[in-house]
């Protein structure tokens, strides 16, 4: 049980911790507790089933103001032939009478069958006149007979005594409480909440406020977990940051172990020298699992830690008096929420009797290929946006640390192991993280990044529409509106034969849909180079000079074309240029390249120069437009977007970013048929 388990298929990894758990009792509701039936119930989750003491209502009830009378004195009355039925001053009395006043949810008098609203009755005086006093009158008269038990919540009409009112694994909601209160119960059985310790481990981290240096990495996973745990029910604790050392992790582990549930350990768990998270678990119990076939997220660790039991030797036996799960999982963000997902969320919705979560699957159409290890179930964030009829999924960046894929992400894809891959235009099942409903609600824009895209979003939020995009650059928009893959896109194409932009190119990649063109910024492009320029770099010229390192714009983008098209004019090799085939996808990353030192230069906006610090040597002016598929400039979903282009306090944003311009926002330039 000892040997290290390298990346083995993620169902046997999953079978082999469920199955040891089961072992030590711990594959099952961890405990229960009675607590008040308050609106501190709510969230908490039923361990036994919630059983009818009492009916509701529990006697028969008027639905209504109005009069109980008898069913049968009734029959014949018309509008034409009224019948008058005598009033009783007390409903329970014996005087004589067939009819009594009853307000809303006060109880049926003995053998009163039906209720006439008072707004069917006119109430009479002691000489038969129709009067106002409704209540207090002596005498009403009817024009409408009544069927028996009109108007009435007869006894159990909403809960019969010793019916089920709440199955076990309940997560209670608010109108569960009044449905538990109103069976006849004051306290409900609950599972108790799990207590997860959240252990962040390495000597690279740091605190969030903390001064961040080279090499620093600010510690967040454990905000992230701790959210998780929460949301699925846990009670999560945060523990300082350990440094790698190895007793000392042992003795926080070993801690933890005595006082809560769950131990997850979240530092960098691969085979390098200063991986001591296997080397833990085995010191302090039986690692079941280093190592599962999946990505992102292969170096996982599953064991069991065991306080109370002699754990000496290679074959180590648990002792069921005190057993802790550990789970070891990746420092990666990315890997770290997967991992957690797929290990931690089923273990506590064990732990507290609810079922594990699921997510509402679609089927959708991929807007671009994607390659996949074949050894692997691979894991693929996606956006997606609902274009016409058809719903679309954009994969996102997929490396194991970018974040941001994360908080943009709608749903999931996995690709199961033994596929390779999938090509665009395949369909493929994705889990959604957010309602279906949102979909409908969303503007899907695919092409040119620019950094005024965020401040749209930003402004669309506020009217009800979500504006999802993925950067794949200016002639990769093109191509997917051509395919009724987007709302719109965004393109900044120069043509160096006319010197106009994006019209050439439309004519070129759309020819199926007719679409509109629409002015929206006017840009400066130019330089982004260190603080203080240590480089001297002034112009393109200067990109052929030894040892200067340019960073560029993946192919398709407007900048790359815009690039090469100066680099023609000035008759500059693209051979001369250190650095012209490596590539980033949008200004901020050629931005982030410049200010890490991976290069000296790129070609970008102002306004991405700023962000970072770096200075900006202005070079062109350029045009950034919007193409629209007519269909859609037409649509409800648009709307809003015309409006926030028209937006005065839009544009005052706009221009408060540096280098921009936008006399031409929101004027239809074009009208492209086919």
């Amino acid at each position: 049980m000892s040997v290290y388990l390298h990346d083995i298929p993620l169902s046997e990894a999953i079978n082999r911790f469920h199955s040891e758990l089961e072992k030590v009792g711990l594959w099952k509701v961890l405990s229960s507790e009675i607590i008040p039936l308050d609106e501190d119930a709510a969230g908490r989750v039923l361990v036994e089933p919630v059983w009818a003491k009492i009916s509701s209502p529990h006697y028969h009830a008027s639905a209504m103001d109005g009069y109980a009378v008898f069913a049968s004195s009734t029959l014949g009355a018309q509008p034409s032939n009224p019948i008058t039925l005598q009033v009783r001053v007390k409903p329970d009395s014996k005087e004589l009478g067939n009819a009594c006043y009853l307000d809303t949810g006060e109880s049926l008098p003995m053998g009163f069958d039906a209720v006439i609203p008072i707004e069917n009755i006119e109430a009479l005086d002691n000489k038969g006149r129709i009067t106002d006093s409704i209540r207090k009158t002596k005498a009403i008269r009817i024009r409408a007979g009544v069927t028996p038990w009109s108007h009435i919540r007869s006894m159990g009409e909403d809960i019969v005594q010793t019916q089920l009112v709440m199955p076990a694994g309940q997560i209670l909601r608010p109108a569960d409480l009044g449905a538990i209160a109103v069976a006849g119960h004051e306290s409900v059985i609950v599972a108790v909440k799990p207590r997860v310790a959240i252990l962040p481990t390495g000597n690279e981290l740091v605190q969030l406020g903390s001064e961040l240096k080279t090499g620093g990495i600010l510690e967040f996973n454990s905000i992230m977990l701790a959210a998780q745990i929460k949301d699925w029910g846990g009670v999560p604790t945060r523990f300082p940051i350990t440094r790698d050392n190895f007793k000392l992790i042992c003795n926080r582990v070993a801690r933890a172990a005595k006082e809560f549930d769950l131990i997850i350990l979240n530092a960098g768990s691969s085979a390098g020298s200063e991986d001591f998270s296997a080397k833990v678990v085995k010191q302090l119990g039986i690692l079941l699992v280093h190592g599962v076939a999946v990505r992102p997220g292969h170096p996982v660790i599953l064991g069991i830690i065991n306080i109370d039991g002699n754990l000496s030797g290679e074959q180590k036996q648990l002792s069921s008096t005190r057993c802790v799960p550990i789970i070891g999982v990746p420092g990666y963000p990315v890997s770290t929420m997967l991992t957690s997902e797929l290990f931690m969320e089923p273990l506590i919705a064990k732990w507290t009797g609810r079922r594990s979560n699921t997510y509402p699957v679609t089927q959708a159409i991929l807007t671009r290929k994607i390659t996949s290890p074949g050894g692997d179930d691979d894991y693929i964030r996606v956006v997606v946006g609902k274009v016409g009829e058809r719903v679309l999924a954009a994969p996102l960046v997929r490396g194991a640390g970018a974040i941001s894929s994360l908080a943009h992400a709608d749903g999931i894809m996995v690709l199961p192991r033994g596929i390779q891959g999938v090509e665009a235009g395949d369909t493929v099942s994705v889990s959604l993280y957010r309602p279906e409903s949102e979909l409908e609600k969303t503007i899907f824009c695919i092409g040119s990044h620019d950094m005024t895209l965020d401040l749209l979003a930003q402004f669309l939020a506020g009217r009800n529409r979500r504006f999802s995009s993925a950067n794949v650059g200016s002639m990769g928009g093109l191509i997917a509106l051509n395919r009724s893959e987007a709302h719109l896109a965004g393109s900044h194409l120069l043509d160096p034969e006319t010197g106009e932009y994006n019209l050439a190119y439309i004519q070129q990649y759309i020819n199926k849909v007719p679409v509109n063109l629409y002015g929206f910024v006017e840009r400066e492009q130019g330089l982004m180079v260190e603080t203080g320029n240590p480089k001297g770099i002034m112009s393109l010229k200067d990109l052929g000079k030894p040892g200067i390192r340019f960073i560029n714009r993946q192919r398709g983008a407007g900048t790359r074309v815009l690039l090469d098209y100066h680099l023609a004019k000035n008759k500059i090799p693209e051979s001369s240029i250190l650095g012209y085939q490596q590539e980033e996808f949008t200004h901020l990353g050629v931005a982030a390249a410049v200010a890490s030192g991976r290069a000296d230069c790129g070609l970008g906006i102002p306004a991405a120069a700023l962000s970072l610090k770096l200075d900006f040597i202005p070079l062109f002016h350029e045009t950034y437009q919007l193409v629209i598929p007519k269909v859609y400039a037409e649509s409800d979903l648009l709307g809003p977007l015309f409006e926030v282009l028209n937006d005065n306090d839009f544009h005052t944003m706009v221009l408060n970013m540096p280098g921009y311009k936008v006399n031409q926002m929101g004027i239809l330039m074009a009208e492209i048929k086919k």
